[in-house]
């Protein structure tokens, strides 16, 4: 009788160590049953690797390409060697990249992409080339199902590029609850001057909106002099953000500290925590943040952020995207807010890891079995 061979699944982001989007896949990487699937973990751009966070069980594919639309060949060479019943990738160049060779597969290979943002916000907000929209309505219709966070999200695609409703899937982004909220006892991360102190986590893009965040907090000094603010993330906006910082004034008071594998480490002795994106999907900062029981002030930066967490207790959601409502609900928060005050954020134990990571594993034998 001829062995059971488990499904091979190759899981594809450009590398570790980046924002939500990798910590996704890095996580559906360490949980997904090893006992169902041979797991595969694809790194477009990574040049070297030393294991952080990736289980012993899982396959590593280090493919070193200087950028993502660099890797066709390569990537084409992984699959015809893997031969993976099912590819899972994760952002959205990466996406094309992987559903424009996909003619070239192994027969038989199915593909699922994870959609990272709302579309019709990201080509409305400039930056893209101006194919992209080309891109998602003929590309996209190539993967067997686009994984999306919210309802919102997934509407949004359907009617911004076509896409077919029974092509879509909803599912919650994992987060590891239980583990953020363990870690907020452990040792605590030293912050400069007396505060209140503020953290944001992201990268350094202009969509994020760190350059409204540094308005609003020049604002939010003329009442709390000694408030600090901590940046997590790296990105191409960072020279532009600090020479901002210098400008107004805010270099004693703002620390750029580069991308931080466990952001939420900050989060015992921090006031609150701060959303400042022009546009997001469903960013997994605020979910860890949310997790980590912190105060949270947000800008409406796509309906699924907006569904959920209007009039939830502990949120502070502005009216509008502008540095000005920022700053109002900064002071807002900071005014009603306790010193170490923290809230439960019931909307977050959707996203708990063992529940996302069952819808996971339920869309991939759907898929596998079609």
């Amino acid at each position: 009788m001829p062995s059971y061979r488990r499904p091979r699944v190759l899981l594809l982001i450009p590398h570790l160590g980046g924002g939500g989007a990798e910590r996704v896949t890095a996580l559906l990487a360490q949980c997904l049953s090893a006992e169902k699937y041979e797991l595969h973990l694809g790194l477009i751009t990574q040049k070297k690797i030393g294991g952080e966070g990736v289980p012993s069980w899982v396959h590593l594919h280090i493919l070193d390409a200087p950028r993502v639309r660099a890797a066709a060949f390569r990537l084409l060479r992984l699959v015809r060697r893997v031969k993976p019943d099912l590819i899972l990738s994760g952002m959205f160049h990466l996406n094309f990249l992987v559903l424009l060779l996909r003619p070239f597969f192994p027969l038989g290979t199915r593909v699922l992409v994870r959609q990272n943002g709302t579309v019709s916000a990201a080509l409305a907000f400039g930056g893209l080339p101006w194919h992209t929209r080309f891109l998602y309505r003929l590309l996209y219709r190539r993967a067997d199902r686009v994984i999306c966070q919210t309802m919102a999200m997934a509407g949004d695609l359907a009617s911004e590029i076509g896409l077919a409703r029974d092509r879509l899937a909803v599912l919650p982004n994992p987060v590891d609850v239980e583990k953020i909220r363990n870690s907020i006892g452990g040792e605590r991360r030293p912050w400069a001057g007396r505060g209140p102190h503020l953290v944001a986590v992201g990268r350094l893009s202009r969509e994020k909106g760190f350059d409204l965040l540094l308005k609003a907090f020049a604002s939010v000094r003329t009442e709390f002099p000694d408030a600090c603010l901590l940046i997590a993330g790296s990105g191409p906006e960072e020279s532009a953000l600090k020479t901002q910082c210098h400008a107004l004034g805010l270099d004693p008071a703002v620390r750029f500290a580069g991308h931080i594998v466990f952001p939420w480490t900050y989060c015992p002795d921090a006031a609150l925590f701060v959303l400042p994106s022009r546009h997001e999907g469903l960013p997994n900062a605020l979910l860890e943040a949310a997790a980590a029981g912190l105060p949270i002030v947000s800008m409406p930066a796509s309906r699924g952020i907006v569904e959920l967490v209007r009039d939830q207790p502990g949120v502070w959601l502005t009216p509008e995207v502008s540095a000005e409502a920022l700053a109002a609900s900064l002071l807002a928060a900071l005014h009603a807010v306790r010193p170490g005050e923290r809230f439960v954020h019931p909307f977050v134990e959707a996203f708990q890891i063992d529940r996302a990571v069952q819808a996971y594993e339920t869309l991939i034998d759907q898929t596998l079995q079609q």
